[in-house]
């Protein structure tokens, strides 16, 4: 499982001229789920997110956690992060889940988040979309799940 996260001050994704999910403050999150990937590949991704100390404290520094803000994250599921694009011009999605194992496992994950206590909103999976973020710094991370035992990679 794969995920770009992105500190906002204000992000929204739309399908069909309609706002399918906005936020305030917070985190943009594009998640990528792979073959092999489980329930606790998107714990740990939540868990990891909703930890990072990736938002500015009094003195500047990078120092307080999306919770300690009280910030809000908008998920949006972006198969491409799958893609490898090391052979040829044209990116490979064989490591891509399947769309329905992929929407399980991203649903998952905005559960996961939403136990945590975190706001949530939403993209919609497997829709053409288009997202508007401002990003906050620029600050932006990509977080891998770890690899498993008897996994690739």
């Amino acid at each position: 499982m794969k995920a770009v996260i992105q500190r906002v001050t204000t992000a929204s994704v739309e399908v069909s001229d309609m706002i399918a999910g906005a936020i305030g403050q917070g985190v943009l999150v594009f998640l990528g789920v792979e073959k092999g990937d489980v329930e606790r590949d998107a714990d740990w991704m939540a868990e990891k997110i909703m930890g990072l100390r990736i938002f500015e404290d009094e003195a500047g520094k990078m120092n307080r956690s999306l919770r300690e803000i009280g910030g809000e994250l908008l998920a949006v599921s972006q198969f491409t992060l799958a893609g490898n694009c090391t052979k040829g011009r044209r990116p490979s999605f064989d490591s891509a889940a399947p769309p329905a194992e992929a929407n399980r496992l991203y649903e998952y994950f905005v559960a996961a988040v939403k136990r945590l206590g975190i706001p949530v909103r939403t993209g919609i999976f497997q829709a053409m979309m288009q997202v508007s973020l401002v990003n906050d710094g620029p600050v932006t991370f990509i977080l891998e799940s770890p690899a498993r035992p008897g996994s690739a990679g």
